[in-house]
């Protein structure tokens, strides 16, 4: 039986062909997954363990604003310095340095752009970076790039670069560039190195650290050495050999690839499952064909086992040859998904390309289980069919009683899914989103197995269409499609997935941006919101230049913490609150905001309040994420606000919680008729700072907007290789429909059917195939947007479900597009078979 089976599959290997790709590409998405995720964490790893290199024990303070916070200073650093196995104790200052380029902008990425200290050895040169020219900094107007950033800047050595930290813009000389083993810096970051008083005087407190790295002779006991260095240091410092730092950045790294290959196997398997459709329905059509020849052997002593088998190791065949080709295909897929995400701003490190076993088994074994799984059904029903029926009869319809039992189990499925989504409309929080997953599931299967019977309806009412239009060939195409209503149901299906997701994404994206849009002009009345770049915020003279420019009439800051109130995490905010009403529509429900000022009040969001039963006069007590616990009484409540946190408080309790105070944003609000020439001004006024973002309600739209868009385009690439299976699929259909009715065709030839009209019923019942699976979709993925978005609500009141009809329109068109062109091979086929050799075929 397996030389039988491989016999099939060499002599059927032109109609295996469709199959044999859509198990190729769903395969090819699996194993580029797996290694471009392996061959990224391995740069990560590769990187941070070279930055590694030379750290035998990283100390630094304990938790800031907490009791076990230590000072790293001089003392301490001779303190270690002073112990047995330690060769030498590099004392490190790190922050945040923004360096601008040519433009103005941000010579490195937002989260990689650093600074630290540069420490000389006795010959003069830091270890940790090695000069490529030029000395390091040796005062406080001179500083060091890598080599990368003094490139994108253009400056050379002796020219003045210019920087930004949290506030105004510095300047200082560049005299030396260095390299670096940062992984930060090798993915876009920059890095900016001063001398170690200057950098403690920017980026910390002067004659304080950071971390101490402590080196040891090679080959020593780091974990030994720790202990010791431990046990030297008094409370307050913490203190962790370089393995252990090594070993958490590789677990962090792990974590962050981790999520990145979930989410693309996530898609990996909506192809490869949109491909079961195809495999399943060429086996089939492949198993209708080949009845006479089952039968025979059947008649001459094969059992149904070993009928079974033979199919099953035909489909084993074609899954394991198309894996191992699309094994390959995926290898180019890793290095195109490397390059199309650093050209979007990703700055994934260089590294060599990873391939594991694990990759490779798994792309061999999930096509081949894929591929049998999907055949097993079709060999059952092969091995079913008696010998003597089989031989008597070409081609038969379903079997009633087949139909009958499934449509029982789609109804029951779908009113299933469809309760399901119905009882989530009345969810009003987000804990309901595993419910929602699940009847929406059930919601696809059920339609998935009712689709036979759902395209009875449709084909004869786009077949009346046809047939009026197109005459004889429009009714033909009709009872094609309708002759087999699982083959016609299984091919749409395969393409009414991939349409249901796309439209259901569609129409919650487009929901949430017009949500947005409503946020945006909801709350804020400032014309202006002005940021940093960096992560670290802005310094309080921001603030108070811009509230001295002119054309400005109001320049508000507002910065956050957090805190943990009965074990719930929320924001307070702090600012100039006397003047909140210039820059936002603030509604004060009861008390007055007049009254929150010392340490001992706080306003609450009407919200917030009404969820923890609070009300002006009530207490409520504060753990603070940096430290410290308070218990303010409230004494005013506002209507909920987009623009205001939870909880609003006086400086006075907030700031004493920062190391430095620095604000999250200034808005603005301009004089009358000063508004449209502001951003220019703010930007002259804070000299071309890199970190300075201003940006108008539309900018802060359209970033939201834009933010959505660039996520659904990204998800619409991913669904596109189901997408595109599904169209393999209806080609698939096609063309192995096309064999099977050649005596068909050659009858209608010979009785007066022209070329033009075989093309044209061809053509036609492709179109109805891919319509059918369309209109499906996009009728299954709103319903599914609208129930499942009553979750969205809670958290985001102004979303309300918008259908996007243009973009539905396009679908609809798209779907055309791909019946015409699904069906240009088949029918160019089907027209130019010879009519004698068709209608003498078996």
């Amino acid at each position: 039986m397996f030389r039988t089976a491989l016999r099939n599959l060499l002599a059927h290997k032109t109609r295996l062909m469709m199959t044999a790709l859509a198990v190729l590409l769903g395969t090819a998405f699996v194993s580029g997954t797996l290694v471009f995720s392996d061959s990224v964490g391995s740069a990560f790893r590769d990187k941070t363990a070279k930055s590694l290199d030379d750290v035998a024990v990283s100390v630094t303070p304990g938790r800031p604003g907490t009791d076990s916070e230590g000072v790293l200073d001089a003392r301490v650093v001779d303190k270690v310095r002073g112990l047995p196995g330690v060769t030498s104790v590099r004392p490190s200052v790190h922050g945040v340095v923004t360096v601008a380029d040519k433009h103005d902008n941000p010579a490195g990425s937002e989260w990689g752009s650093s600074g630290a200290n540069y420490v000389p050895g006795k010959d003069g040169k830091d270890s940790r970076y090695p000069l490529k020219s030029g000395h390091g900094p040796a005062s406080a107007d001179e500083i060091v790039l890598d080599t990368r950033t003094a490139e994108k800047t253009g400056a050379k050595l002796g020219d003045t670069v210019r920087f930004a930290i949290d506030g105004p813009v510095m300047t200082k000389k560049l005299v030396g560039t260095v390299g670096t083993d940062d992984p930060r810096v090798s993915a876009g970051g920059s890095l900016v190195l001063f001398d170690t008083a200057t950098a403690q005087k920017l980026l910390g407190r002067p004659g304080e650290f950071g971390e101490l790295v402590v080196s040891a002779a090679p080959g020593s006991d780091q974990n030994a050495l720790t202990r010791e260095v431990r046990a030297a240091l008094p409370a307050g410092f913490e203190a962790q050999s370089g393995k252990e730092l090594a070993a958490q950045q590789s677990k962090a790294i792990d974590r962050e690839t981790s999520s990145i290959r979930k989410t693309l196997l996530v898609f990996a398997g909506i192809s490869l499952f949109v491909g079961v459709f195809i495999i399943a329905n060429t086996f089939t059509m492949l198993i209708a064909q080949r009845t006479r020849e089952i039968a025979l052997l059947r008649a001459v002593g094969a059992s149904r086992r070993q009928v079974v088998r033979s199919v099953l190791v035909e489909a084993g065949l074609l899954g394991l040859v198309a894996s191992a080709a699309g094994f390959v295909l995926g290898l180019g897929i890793a290095v195109g998904l490397r390059s199309v995400l650093n050209a979007s701003g990703a700055q994934l490190p260089d590294g060599p390309l990873v391939v594991e076993p694990t990759a490779a088994a798994s792309a061999l074994g999930v096509g081949f289980l894929v591929t049998v799984l999907a055949a097993w059904l079709p060999s059952r029903k092969a091995a079913r069919i008696a010998p003597v029926e089989a031989l008597s009869a070409v081609d038969q319809a379903p079997a009633t009683r087949g139909l009958v039992v499934r449509n029982a189990l789609g109804a029951v499925l779908t009113a299933l899914g469809v309760a399901t989504m119905l009882y989530v409309t009345t969810l009003r929080d987000s804990g309901g989103l595993s419910i929602a997953m699940a009847g929406s599931a059930l919601t696809l299967a059920g339609v998935i197995v009712l689709a036979p019977l759902l395209s009875r309806p449709f084909v004869a009412l786009f077949g009346k269409v046809t047939g009026r239009l197109t005459g004889v060939s429009g009714k033909l195409a009709k009872e094609n499609a309708l002759r087999n209503p699982r083959r016609t149901a299984a091919t749409a299906s395969a393409l009414m997935i991939g349409l249901t997701l796309i439209t259901g994404l569609t129409v919650t994206a487009v929901s949430a941006d017009q949500g947005v849009d409503r946020m945006g002009k909801q709350d804020l009345t400032a014309d202006y919101k002005v940021s940093s770049t960096s992560y670290v915020g802005l310094s309080p003279d921001v603030a108070e230049k811009l509230a001295e420019q002119p054309g400005v009439a109001a320049a508000v800051p507002l910065r956050m913490t957090g805190f943990q109130s009965n074990g719930e995490p929320t924001g307070i905010q702090t600012g100039d609150l006397a003047a909140l009403g210039k820059i936002t529509d603030l509604r004060v429900t009861s008390g007055s905001l007049a009254d929150v000022r010392g340490k001992d009040t706080v306003a609450v969001s009407q919200p917030y309040a009404e969820k923890h039963g609070l009300k002006t006069g009530s207490t409520l007590p504060m753990e603070f994420y940096r430290g410290g616990t308070a218990k303010p009484r409230v004494v005013a409540v506002y209507a909920e606000n987009d623009v205001l946190v939870e909880t609003l408080a006086a400086p006075a309790l907030v700031d004493p919680l920062f190391d430095r105070v620095r604000d999250d944003a200034v808005y603005l609000k301009a004089a009358p008729g000063q508004a449209g020439e502001l951003p220019a001004e703010v930007k002259k006024a804070m000299g071309g700072n890199p970190i300075i973002k201003v940006e108008s309600q539309d900018d802060l739209r359209r970033e939201s907007a834009g933010s959505i868009d660039s996520v659904l385009y990204l998800l619409y690439g991913l669904l596109g290789m189901a997408v595109v299976i599904a169209v393999i699929g209806v080609v698939n259909t096609l063309a192995m429909s096309v064999f099977e009715r050649t005596r068909e065709i050659g009858m209608l030839r010979a009785i007066g059917l022209a070329r033009t009209g075989v093309k044209r019923m061809v053509r036609l019942e492709s179109v109805m195939i891919a319509m059918f699976g369309a209109v499906l979709g996009v009728g299954v993925g709103i319903f599914l947007a609208w129930s499942g978005g009553h979750i969205l609500r809670s958290s985001f009141p102004q979303y309300e479900m918008v259908v996007p009809w243009a973009r539905i329109g396009i679908f609809l068109l798209l779907a055309l597009a791909v019946g015409i062109l699904a069906a240009v091979w088949p029918a160019r086929r089907a027209s130019r078979l010879n009519v004698l050799e068709s209608i003498g075929a078996q």
